[in-house]
């Protein structure tokens, strides 16, 4: 297996390739190392190997290796579920949330948030493909959402996440995509300071791309295949 330095230039790579096909600057793209269920030493070597943005989806885990890596400069952002009885320590101990998919969940960050950390950066996430058994507002609800979210202190709304439905067929998923930077483009007249699309995966990055993602969440190609029978919630 290549090593986690040699996986992280090898996504790099695509990433500048895909936006260069976009015809975007890569440096507007921030790649999101999604650190899920890898111990805490694999992250410290994709540190050293120049990352600095991970994504944790779930909390006790989380916590664990931030403790563990608290010597490091991390960026930590949230992108799991968040259940409504685990803000407080979402709002302690990350930079960024992408998962917040309801008004109810974003007050409790906000009231939450440690005055003394800067204001928490919060992406709404969007349930694009409409699928039952994913999290996320609908369509049709993210203009009023994002409206309640941008008027809460202490955290500041950043963007847009989605996880369409998986698909083999890339005209779908960038029909996924480009339905999100709608959404996104329409509440720019109202949210001037909205700036990110977090959305691609590893299959599915150079539609996202091509549609717009600043941030692509990528995991196996970085770490490899995960190993779930040890998780933490």
């Amino acid at each position: 297996m290549k090593s986690i330095t040699d996986n992280l230039c090898k996504v790099r790579q695509q990433i500048e390739l895909f936006a260069q096909e976009a015809q975007r600057d890569p440096a507007g793209i921030t790649l999101l190392a999604v650190s899920k269920t890898r111990p805490a030493d694999e992250l410290r070597r994709a540190y050293e190997a120049g990352q600095r943005d991970f994504g944790e989806n779930y909390l006790q885990e989380s916590l664990e290796k931030i403790e563990q890596l608290s010597d490091l400069a991390i960026c930590w952002h949230f992108i799991g579920p968040i259940q409504s009885n685990k803000t407080r320590s979402v709002a302690e101990s990350f930079s960024w949330v992408h998962s917040v998919d309801r008004l109810k969940v974003a007050r409790r960050l906000s009231e939450q948030r440690p005055v003394n950390l800067p204001p928490l950066n919060i992406c709404l996430q969007v349930n694009i493909s409409r699928e039952d058994s994913k999290s996320g507002c609908l369509p049709e609800e993210v203009a009023d959402i994002a409206s309640e979210i941008a008027s809460l202190p202490n955290i500041t709304l950043r963007g847009l996440m989605a996880i369409p439905a998986a698909s083999n067929d890339p005209t779908e998923q960038q029909q996924a995509f480009a339905g999100l930077a709608t959404l996104f483009t329409g509440l720019l007249e109202d949210h001037p300071q909205l700036d990110t699309l977090s959305m691609g995966m590893s299959g599915d990055m150079a539609q996202a791309i091509a549609a717009g993602s600043t941030i692509v969440r990528i995991g196996t190609a970085i770490f490899g295949p995960r190993d779930y029978s040890n998780k933490t919630v």
